[in-house]
């Protein structure tokens, strides 16, 4: 028990932290550099998980909550310049059931989509990610790691102490009481510091969402859905062995809140409505489930037009994925007439549409008519969604029997611009490998495939597969030994940032993996 004491009192990693003006006073544990990269650690298991999802429609609609909320956040002062350097503020889908949000540090947040789906505005889910945006500014996992290292170092006091005067009256029995009485205090702590914590997230992202332009009733909205969702299960005792406020206490803070702030803009309802089917349907895709999504059509004649919507949508991508490609054909084609003739007119939601009706065509062997869906696209036409399924239309028809070259070639030169300007897009990187490689740029595809691996945390698949770019560069000439340039000086800048990760890591304590051709004493000291 002694010795399980002591190895729970070493849990934090040595560094340095410049707390936002809300943290603590001095930290001296984490490292930006070091948080940073225990989050691409974590994220590159992550990404290689069933579970990650990379739905560029639904991704799409996430980001149009996330990236102005972390825009609101640097504005606010909540984002310091190292910080928001060093960090990602990446946003993230998975599949799951279950209604949850979480930050991973680095600057990473993942959405459940079962939390997409219990939402029914666009503010409700907005004030769960400035939620989690706001453990990320406030580097909770960072002091929540320090917090734990000194109830640790508490606890070890006590059970020291305990043990000692267990020795002198040689009572066994106080020995015990010790040992569990210093583990209830080390877990007490915890538990205080956890709520904390949780209570300045809410209170930080309150500030966030309202300063992003969402509703504030948004967040007590979301509160009293997970109230109704959880109360079956969920007695409401014992507060005190909570990680997290009393949902009823959350409710009761953020009511007051949004009653002193006043009523918020009226977000758009429609397109979240499709967006809440779309997760509904992905995070599902049993068979059975989908059936029963199909019979629903499109919803009642009378009910409301969002309802009939929505519920075409969930029927329409539920019939693509079952193979009918004539029900979602149908389905799509007429939601999307019915958004066309509503007033008013919603255009982001009718975009989601046609991106339904193209992504419905390329699954049933069309991707002319694909094309022509996102051809007609005037809202956001250059955006990830269109940008992929233009290029999965023109991989489609070259493949086919009467192939598209200059399509083919338009989709890659507009992808390289693409990951040009978001060169952390592995998906978009994936599909450029794909396109140039069918287009014969060889070269091309194979440092398009090594910048995949390294935006999904891959370094060493990424170094291998520029190596063999080098290989296959050999004698190369014209375009070709532009590419070959460009590969060499790529793999050049990933070494040597090998070499500064392992440098840092060992600067901070850690014991990193030895790389090839990378000695300690390479290290300036």
């Amino acid at each position: 028990m002694l010795a399980l004491a002591l190895a729970c009192a070493v849990q934090a990693v040595p560094a340095q932290v410049r707390l936002p003006s809300l943290g603590e006073s001095a930290v001296e544990d984490i490292t930006l550099g070091a948080e940073r990269r225990l989050g691409d650690q974590v994220m590159r298991y992550i990404r290689a998980d069933p579970a990650y999802l990379d739905d560029p429609v639904l991704l799409e609609y996430v980001d149009s909550i996330f990236l102005p909320l972390v825009a609101a956040s640097r504005q606010r002062g909540d984002i310091e310049p190292e910080l928001d350097r060093q960090f990602a503020w990446e946003a993230f889908l998975v599949r799951e059931r279950s209604v949850n949000a979480f930050a991973l540090p680095g600057g990473f947040v993942g959405v459940h989509l079962g939390l997409i789906a219990l939402t029914t505005s666009t503010d409700q889910l907005a004030s769960v990610v400035a939620h989690e945006l706001a453990h990320v500014t406030q580097r909770h996992i960072a002091r929540g790691s320090i917090a734990a290292q000194r109830n640790s170092m508490v606890s070890m006091a006590a059970l020291l102490l305990g043990i000692v005067a267990a020795a002198r009256t040689n009572n066994a029995d106080l020995a015990n009481a010790a040992i569990v009485g210093s583990q209830a205090a080390s877990i007490q702590g915890q538990l205080n510091f956890s709520r904390d914590m949780e209570r300045e997230a809410d209170r930080m992202g309150y500030g966030t969402l309202t300063a992003a332009g969402f509703a504030p009733q948004g967040m007590a909205q979301m509160f009293e859905r997970l109230d109704s969702a959880t109360r079956i299960n969920d007695s409401g005792g014992f507060p005190y062995l909570r990680s997290h406020p009393l949902t009823t206490e959350r409710i009761s803070e953020a009511r007051s809140r949004a009653m002193f702030a006043g009523s918020g803009p009226d977000s758009t309802p429609l397109r979240h409505a499709l967006m809440q089917q779309r997760a509904r349907v992905l995070m599902d895709a049993d068979p059975q489930t989908l059936h029963r999504l199909v019979d629903q059509q499109g919803g009642a004649a009378d009910a409301p037009l969002r309802e009939r919507l929505a519920t075409a949508y969930a029927a329409a991508l539920s019939a693509s994925l079952l193979r009918e490609h004539a029900v979602a054909e149908r389905l799509a084609s007429q939601a999307l007439a019915l958004a066309s003739a509503a007033e008013p007119r919603e255009p982001q939601a009718e975009r989601d549409l046609q991106l339904l009706l193209a992504q419905v065509r390329l699954a049933a062997g069309q991707p002319a008519a694909a094309m022509q869906v996102l051809d007609s696209i005037s809202a956001d036409a250059r955006g990830r969604a269109p940008l992929l399924m233009r290029a999965q239309a023109a991989l489609d028809l070259q493949r086919g029997a009467r192939p598209a070259p200059a399509a083919l070639r338009a989709a890659t030169e507009a992808l390289q611009t693409w990951v040009a300007e978001h060169p952390r897009d592995a998906g978009a990187w994936t599909q450029l490998a794909a396109t140039a490689d069918a287009a014969g740029f060889k070269l091309r595809a194979v440092r398009a495939e090594a910048e995949a691996r390294y935006a999904s945390g891959d370094v060493n698949g990424a170094i291998d597969r520029l190596r063999a770019g080098q290989a296959a560069a050999r004698g190369a000439a014209g375009q070709d030994f532009i590419e070959a340039s460009v590969i060499d000086a790529r793999l050049r800048e990933l070494r040597a940032q090998q070499r500064r990760v392992f440098c840092e890591a060992r600067a901070d304590g850690g014991n990193p993996v030895p790389l090839e051709g990378v000695e300690v004493r390479d290290c300036p000291r």
